[in-house]
Order: C-alpha cells, then structure tokens, then sequence
C-alpha cells in the first residue's frame, strides 16, 4: 500500500493559502502510507516529466484535519518517491486543527 486512502475531494475547509502562504510553511517529514490523497486520478505525462516541479513548490502540500494528513497537492511527487522504493517525504503540513478548533467537532 502506497497511500493510506485515495478520496475524491478535499473534506476540510477551505484555507484560502496562497502559493506565497505556502512557502511560509516548513516542510517535515511524513510516511507516504499515513497519507490520504485528495485526487483519484493522475495524469501520466506530469509523473513522467523531469521539469514537473519547475514553475511549482518542490514539495507536496497537506493538511492536517480531524487527525487525518491529506495530500492536496503534489501526487505526482509523492507518487514517484514511491516508485524509487522511497517511504518518507518531505511536506508542507498546514495544521488546521491548531487553527480551526471550533469546527473540529
């Protein structure tokens, strides 16, 4: 198993971070299969493409909510570390149970 669960959308709240929000975020270390991702589909040619991370972050975005770590962006990287029998990397978490307590219940 490579991912924890794959879904189709995102079920948190929208956090409105921008690119440049992003960036802020520091990047950690998190197992691939404590992941659940928010796309079901993949498109090959960005998997295959050398430059996919040229114009974008060089590391995957999730988020923490309700003690889950959803993948929101960057399947393609984290998908290829694990076709390089990688369990392990670095992303930018954005922790929305530390800033929306009132909606965790």
């Amino acid at each position: 198993m490579i991912f924890k669960a794959v879904r189709n959308g995102r079920p948190y709240p929208d956090h409105g971070l921008s690119a440049r929000d992003w960036a802020m975020v520091p990047p950690r270390q998190v197992r691939l299969d404590t992941l659940t991702t928010t796309k079901r589909e993949l498109a090959l040619d960005t998997l295959l493409a050398e430059d996919s991370t040229f114009y974008g972050d060089l590391f995957p975005h999730a988020v923490l909510w309700r003690g889950e770590l959803y993948l929101e962006d960057g399947l393609h990287r984290a998908l290829r570390a694990a076709l390089q029998q990688r369990t392990v990397i670095h992303v930018r978490v954005l922790d929305l149970d530390a800033i929306v307590p009132a909606i965790r219940g």
